[in-house]
């Protein structure tokens, strides 16, 4: 059996073809949309620049897992440290009562030295009782700033002098440079501040962590000056005094006077 075709006669107006205006007329149109939309979004292009860069809990968040991953007990402890950051800040002074385990302040509370100690006790280095234990055994080897009888374990972790003797004593001394590529994630910095009244209170302490989101390659720090947690650029708006890198298990070096 066959099949025959037949062809199907096309009734209506021939197409035509389009004009080079009307062609024009569509990328201009195009051209068009596309500046407008330029001038209104343009203004948000450095906002959401700064957005990718700026210490906020997103960028906080995103550091803090990267760093956990980093499987180096440094990352730990910068990690540790920015997760203070994302408390609410109190300017209060919650002075605990003695005992190890005890005298701390409230984690969105206190200074310099309570961020540190509080970083540390995260990932169970106890610096209260290590501190306390060196005091008692080397208690000369401390600073002598305050009228006391002996080690006073409720107070002695929260002082920055005696954090910055333990630290020259027992951590890895390392460069005190202004080169960014001496620091690294989790080393503890101390640094003198201007205008102090007493050379006890002009001593300031933080951890060296990363920039956030699209800076992360530069050292930043934390640290506490008594209004809550900050994460910044400030690794050497003061001058720099110790540079120290501290894990567990560091054994006691010899001991450097300070002046």
């Amino acid at each position: 059996m066959s099949i025959e075709l037949k062809t199907i006669a096309y009734i209506g107006e021939a197409p035509k073809r389009r004009s080079p205006f009307q062609i024009l007329g569509g990328w201009i149109l195009l051209l068009m949309a596309l500046g407008i939309s330029y001038f209104f979004l343009e203004p948000l292009v450095p906002f959401l620049v700064a957005q990718r860069s700026e210490a906020n809990e997103r960028n906080a968040r995103a550091a803090i897992e990267a760093l956990r991953d980093s499987g180096t007990f440094g990352g730990q402890l910068a990690a540790a440290a920015l997760e203070q950051t994302a408390l609410e800040p109190d300017p209060a002074l919650a002075a605990g009562k003695g005992g190890n385990g005890g005298g701390d302040a409230r984690p969105e509370t206190g200074w310099s030295a309570d961020l540190l100690v509080q970083s540390y006790r995260s990932l169970g280095v106890d610096l209260q009782q290590l501190v306390q234990e060196d005091m008692e055994k080397n208690i000369r080897s401390y600073p002598q700033y305050w009228k006391w009888k002996g080690p006073d374990p409720a107070v002695d972790h929260r002082r920055v002098p005696n954090l910055h003797r333990y630290f020259s004593r027992y951590g890895m001394a390392l460069p005190v440079t202004r080169n960014h590529a001496e620091f690294a994630v989790g080393d503890v910095v101390v640094w003198r501040l201007p205008n102090a009244t007493s050379d006890d209170g002009a001593r300031h302490i933080g951890v060296v962590v990363p920039g956030p989101g699209a800076k992360s390659h530069e050292k930043w720090v934390v640290h506490n000056e008594g209004s809550g947690p900050e994460w910044d650029d400030d690794l050497f708006q003061f001058e720099l005094i110790g540079h120290y890198r501290y894990a567990p298990g560091a054994q006691a070096v010899t001991v450097v006077e300070e002046k």
